[in-house]
């Protein structure tokens, strides 16, 4: 009879250099060596290093932990970290990239004030992807809330399901904050998306990044459809432990969520003659 085994996708798990903060780029990647992350995802922002290819590549090959994606420099602290101007920005994160050997940039749909960057968005997206192999990712992101207002602060939207993106990013923690239902979201990117940031978050105003597991999100649920597809892109763990008490503590976190992803992952599946 055929006998149950334990099969994993192709997927890697990386851990976002930002689930560090305030701790430095560098210390991402000592952690990501030291609980045996796949890599490891750059953030680029206001933190020298990982603005630096040539430190980042010393920091790949002393650990022996690779960088799998880099993330542009699209949030309001990173206005000014390499160039002011979006395109240049994403230029830059492309060549990192594909000098790093990371297959992945994450990108953020514009600021709805970017208005000439946002006008050209889908279209200019598009070009970029079509003169490299590495895969641009679009990441959903949420309304802004101030107790009972909301401001649509992205464009040409939050929802990037609603445009025509080669691929795409899933963040769990932006799915809670903009409270949509994460799964359908997932079907509606089908074979598009590419990328993960595993967090979660309990649907408050706020952008929380909590450990999976910790909030309302279907992160296992995420997973084990991933692991049912055969998802071959990189599932991020990309989780805030500013609150963490010592160093001790946010290792705790980080290793809790590498081991939360690795078990959802996990699929049963049944090989005829074993």
């Amino acid at each position: 009879m055929a006998q149950p085994v334990v099969r994993t996708p192709e997927a890697k798990v990386a851990l976002s250099t930002a689930s560090v903060y305030p701790e430095s780029t560098a210390t991402a990647f000592e952690i990501a060596a030291r609980l045996g992350y796949d890599g490891v995802e750059v953030m680029v922002w206001t933190d020298p290093v990982s603005q630096d290819i040539e430190a980042l590549r010393r920091l790949s090959d002393y650990h022996r932990v690779p960088v799998l994606a880099v993330h542009a420099p699209c949030l309001l602290i990173t206005q000014r970290v390499w160039s002011t101007d979006p395109w240049t920005k994403l230029q830059r994160a492309r060549a990192a990239a594909e000098k790093l050997g990371a297959s992945a940039v994450v990108v953020h749909p514009p600021f709805r004030w970017q208005r000439n960057y946002a006008r050209d968005f889908v279209a200019g997206i598009w070009r970029m992807a079509d003169e490299t192999d590495v895969r641009f990712a679009v990441e959903n992101m949420y309304p802004w809330r101030y107790r009972d207002r909301e401001m649509l602060a992205y464009a040409p939207d939050w929802d990037v399901t609603k445009h025509d993106y080669r691929h795409f990013t899933v963040d769990l923690s932006h799915t809670a904050t903009a409270r949509s239902d994460a799964l359908d979201m997932v079907d509606r990117m089908g074979d598009r998306l590419a990328h993960v940031h595993l967090a979660d978050g309990n649907g408050s105003g706020k952008d929380e990044h909590l450990v999976p597991g910790r909030g309302s999100q279907p992160c296992a649920e995420l997973l084990e459809g991933l692991a049912a597809r055969n998802f071959d892109g990189h599932v991020v763990v990309e989780v805030n432990t500013r609150r963490a008490m010592s160093g001790a503590e946010r290792e705790a976190d980080l290793a809790e969520a590498l081991a939360f992803t690795r078990l959802h992952l996990a699929a049963a599946s049944r090989v005829p003659g074993r």
